[in-house]
């Protein structure tokens, strides 16, 4: 029987073409049998998505991108993070030079409009999917008339405090709904010195304006009825309801905790999460890395306000989209991307795989598993919203009115320079750098 094969084998060599021949022949010698030759290699592209979450690349590299990987076998996508304070230059010098990535992580407003500007983020018109996204979920990236988009908002955060839980239950105190209980809250537990009353720093001097002012804020100047009055022109930053909430910042000045004025970002987050403070002023934004690290039970309150009985405000801000680079060699492939993450089931992967980033397609349930963010999540249906002040139109100027709003709230909080001192430089800062729209 052997034999018998050995014949026909060589047979089928002898009748078959002469390069065929002769590799068959040497694999007869080699005693080895020919596979099938292998089918054509489906070509791969690969896209680059340019960002400066540097905290997302797990979720992006780990749950993101294999989900739309699986669904698109000739689309490889990596995702590659610049440091957050070198993303901006870093990648319009990119972008100006066209080594840029496919795929571009959107700051929210002027940073991206300018981008537009200059040609490096095209209109996303007809992408399907940018439908689900109402208006005001798309005014962070798109032209002032509102007729272009050129980035698919992805997910906004909401400004709030963070509290210990099991500080507030050792002194049996309870989540503040007023500024008196607050500052009572603080006082109990200065006194009791087992922990620092409120956990922020200035050395990072965002920090004061972000988390401070534009926390509170709403409370006092009226949330998006005020902010639009400070766009049209109607509303002064020396006004007493927006001067209030410094006056409110420079009272946080004893609960801080010693040092507090070379106290950085970090340095805030890591002694939060050793359990060495009572009330973090922060976000939604903190809550997957919150609920990972912290050895503590955690609990979430709305910014105060001034009686019970008042409507809460607070900032639900726009905070990333995502757009395409219009020098990029594979549109087709970048926009089915867009096309996904404008979809609800991006949306809802990518809401519980970043709890605290919250979806903005009005397709998409909010429906998240962390109990920390669906406590974020319940005050959309609750408060009243707005977003940053400084961020819509007013980032364009010479100087930039939220840099200044940066360095003047954490002088506020330090001591050197008053509140109503403070309103006036900024007003200063902000007619010489903004004109309204005339009526």
């Amino acid at each position: 029987m052997q034999a018998a094969r050995w014949v026909r084998r060589g047979l089928a060599v002898l009748i078959a073409p002469p390069m065929a021949a002769l590799a068959a022949l040497a694999a007869l010698a080699a005693g080895l049998v020919l596979a099938p030759p292998p089918a054509a290699a489906q070509p791969v592209v690969t896209l680059k998505i340019e960002s400066w979450r540097y905290d997302d690349l797990p979720v992006w590299r780990d749950t993101l991108i294999p989900a739309f990987e699986k669904a698109n076998p000739g689309i490889r996508v990596v995702f590659v993070p610049t440091p957050p304070h070198e993303y901006n230059a870093a990648l319009e010098a990119r972008l100006a030079r066209g080594s840029a990535g496919d795929l571009i992580t959107c700051r929210p407003f002027d940073t991206s409009q300018r981008l537009h500007r200059l040609g490096h983020l095209p209109s996303l018109a007809g992408l399907p999917g940018l439908q689900h996204f109402p208006p005001l979920a798309r005014l962070a990236w798109s032209t002032d008339d509102g007729e272009t988009t050129y980035c698919v908002p992805i997910a906004s955060v909401i400004h709030g405090f963070i509290y210990n839980a099991e500080a507030f239950k050792a002194l049996r105190v309870e989540p503040p709904q007023t500024w008196d209980q607050f500052f009572a809250v603080l006082q109990r537990f200065k006194a009791d010195g087992r922990w620092i009353p409120l956990i922020m720093g200035t050395k990072d001097t965002w920090e004061g304006a972000t988390l401070g002012y534009q926390n509170i804020g709403p409370v006092f100047y009226g949330g998006e009825e005020g902010r639009r009055a400070l766009l049209a022109g109607t509303a002064r930053l020396t006004d007493s309801r927006w001067v209030e909430p410094w006056r409110v910042l420079a009272k946080w000045r004893p609960y801080l905790g010693e040092g507090f004025e070379a106290q950085t970002y970090p340095d805030s987050q890591n002694l939060f999460l050793l359990g060495l403070g009572a009330v973090y002023p922060a976000g939604s934004w903190e809550v997957a890395d919150f609920e990972k690290q912290a050895g503590l039970k955690l609990g979430v309150f709305k910014p105060p306000r001034t009686s019970a009985g008042d409507r809460c405000q607070v900032t639900d801000h726009p905070d990333l989209g995502l757009g395409m680079n219009a020098r990029t060699p594979h549109p087709k492939e970048a926009r089915r991307f867009l096309e996904w993450v404008a979809s609800p089931p991006f949306a809802a992967l990518y809401a519980n795989a970043l709890p605290g980033f919250f979806s903005l397609n009005a397709q998409a349930p909010l429906q998240v598993a962390s109990p920390l963010a669906r406590s974020f999540a319940a005050w959309r249906g609750e408060c009243a919203t707005t977003i940053r002040p400084t961020y819509q139109w007013l980032m364009r100027g010479t100087p930039n009115l939220e840099d200044e709003f940066w360095r003047t709230s954490a002088a506020v909080i330090e001591g050197q320079v008053t509140p109503e001192a403070a309103a006036q430089h900024l007003q200063g800062v902000l007619q010489r750098s903004y004109k309204p729209p005339r009526p």
